[in-house]
């Protein structure tokens, strides 16, 4: 009778240590002290060390031979190398959604683009950081484009990678305000997608990929934090 518990309270740690460090509340290269997450977090030592296991094979947390483990860097070369396989792979669920979505697709499509467009991006609170709401909006925006893809591998790979592309694009929230129209980036894409123009579509999707990657490396704030966690 307690498997399910466990199950249950470790499958809640790895949510909400995962939900930290995808919005940075955990930064890159931070040493997770497993003593500390418990009594921050709430949960049991056992749930919290399975928790951390899961989260380094996602890629998101790093185990160190006796050092224990740390969120996981973030790298230049990572950042250049997930934005050009993510931009194939999201292209290609793009394409064949194109090809097989109905009216419900597109109406779903519509109405996330909607509601992106009526939420801030920033959080009222700490600008510095992306509001949870349009993270959320976000998210569900990307996956109503590609969700009339027949190919479930496909879609397994693109959600891997939108997850560890994802705190790339929240250390990039403060640099977005330097004449980025993230409204009309998704809207070029959406009306694309629904005209079922394959070709314009996929071209405004990776730009809007790429976008984030170029704001970062001119910015160099990935370097800086490569440099602090080397």
């Amino acid at each position: 009778m307690t498997k399910p518990e466990s199950g249950s309270l470790t499958a809640e740690a790895f949510n909400r240590i995962r939900a930290e460090i995808l919005a940075c509340r955990l930064p890159p290269g931070q040493k997770l002290v497993i003593a500390d997450l418990c009594h921050d977090l709430g949960f049991s030592l056992g749930a919290v060390r399975e928790a951390l296991s899961r989260l380094t094979s996602e890629g998101l947390v790093e185990a160190e031979p006796r050092k224990g483990f740390r969120v996981a860097p973030i790298t230049e070369a990572e950042l250049r190398d997930i934005t050009q396989v993510r931009a194939t792979i999201e292209s290609l669920c793009l394409e064949s959604a194109i090809r097989h979505g109905d009216v419900k697709w597109e109406a779903n499509i519509v109405a996330t683009l909607f509601e992106l467009s009526r939420l801030d991006l920033q959080d009222p609170a700490d600008p510095a950081r992306v509001s949870e709401v349009w993270a959320d909006a976000h998210r569900r925006f990307h996956e109503a484009l590609v969700a009339a893809c027949d190919s479930p591998w496909l879609l397994r790979l693109r959600e891997t990678l939108f997850v560890q592309s994802e705190r790339y694009r929240r250390v990039s929230v403060p640099l977005n305000r330097a004449g980025r129209d993230l409204q009309s980036e998704h809207k070029a894409i959406a009306d694309a997608t629904i005209a079922r123009d394959a070709a314009t579509a996929s071209a405004a999707l990776r730009d809007h990929l790429q976008k984030t990657t170029r704001i970062l490396i001119a910015s160099e704030v990935v370097k800086a934090h490569e440099a602090e966690t080397a």
